[in-house]
Order: structure tokens, then sequence, then C-alpha cells
């Protein structure tokens, strides 16, 4: 099981604070990954959702793919994840949503197969960060089109001082991040007891 402190420990060493209240953790999440890590950050979503019956899990490209096939893998479900660019490949019947990217300061028009949720699905969202909420407020409008069953989120590292998280929790959605930042300057972080 990880320890929420070890995520914190390893924010606060390798983390990179960038103009616009971005993160960088590249070396050990995104673009580089610490597999051990990534491992058990999995099996912490399996422990906190195992009772919630997730048939599948939803992410959104590109980082949080993996985030979502470590939970996948240790709650031995599939993990879909919504396309953000439309490719010859993909099924033209498919479940969309808006979502505003803050780091790449664009709207993708988001989709999901409609083949690959059913309205008897639970579904699980896990995405690598949390902001504003734009990327889950996305997933939640594909699952509802769908048909499908929300049980909550889980996510790696929220920004708790930019609201998206205590937003959702406000309308009765269960967050589970596994680090959130209260705040964030150039030159500190500090982290939410939970």
């Amino acid at each position: 099981m990880i320890s929420i402190h070890a995520l914190e420990e390893r924010i606060l060493k390798e983390g990179r604070v960038l103009p616009g209240e971005v993160l960088k953790v590249g070396s050990f999440l995104n673009q580089q990954i610490d597999t051990a890590l990534l491992t058990d950050m999995g099996n912490e979503i399996a422990r906190l959702y195992g009772n919630a019956c997730v048939t599948k899990i939803l992410t959104i490209e590109s980082s949080g793919i993996a985030i979502a096939v470590a939970a996948g893998c240790a709650m031995g479900v599939p993990v879909v994840y919504a396309k953000k660019h439309a490719s010859s490949n993909m099924s033209k019947d498919v479940y969309t949503a808006n979502v505003f990217s803050y780091t790449h300061q664009k709207t993708y028009e988001i989709a999901v197969a409609k083949d690959y949720i059913r309205p008897d699905d639970t579904i699980l969202i896990v995405d690598d960060f949390l902001a504003m909420g734009n990327a889950l407020n996305g997933l939640m409008e594909i699952t509802e089109k769908a048909g499908a069953k929300l049980v909550g989120a889980a996510i790696e590292i929220e920004k708790g001082f930019q609201g998206g998280g205590d937003a959702l929790r406000a309308k009765g959605i269960r967050v589970e991040s596994l680090a959130i930042i209260d705040s964030m300057s150039d030159t500190s972080l500090t982290f939410r007891e939970q």
C-alpha cells in the first residue's frame, strides 16, 4: 500500500513548479514512470474502491492512461480512455463531451465509442491530475450519456487550491486523491492533511 506521505515526498523532491501553476512530475509520473510507485498507486485505488463493484475504469488520454491501467490491473477490470483527437480507426458512433485543457489552453471534443461503455457498467473515473475539474466533468458527461453508473473518481495529484475537487465533492461526488496540494508557489508546496 502506498504511503500518502511517500507520494508527497516524491513530489517535493522531484516535482517542478512551472509558470501558470503547472506542476511538472515528468521524471516519475508522466514521461518517465516509476513503475513501482505506479503499481502502489493502482493498488491503493483498488483498496479505496474495492467494494464499489466497478466494472470499468474511464480516463482521458494521454497522461491518465498509466494510472488508470495500474488501477485496472489491481481491480481486474478493463480500462477505457476518451480520445482527444478523431482517428480513422474509431467508430463514428461515439459519446462526446467538450473539455477545456488548462495546460494546453485548448478545448478538445473527447470521444468514447459507444461499444465500450454500456448502461449496465459501473464506472470509476481515474486521472493523473485534478485542477478545476474540466476533464472529470467531461468524463462524467460521457458516463451519464451512456446511462452508466458513476461511483466516483480517483486522482494521483489534486490541486486543491484550484477548487475542482471541492466543487465535485460539494455535489456529492466521491473524489479520492492520493495527494492534495493546498498551495503552490515557485518555492514551496503545501499538502492538505488527509
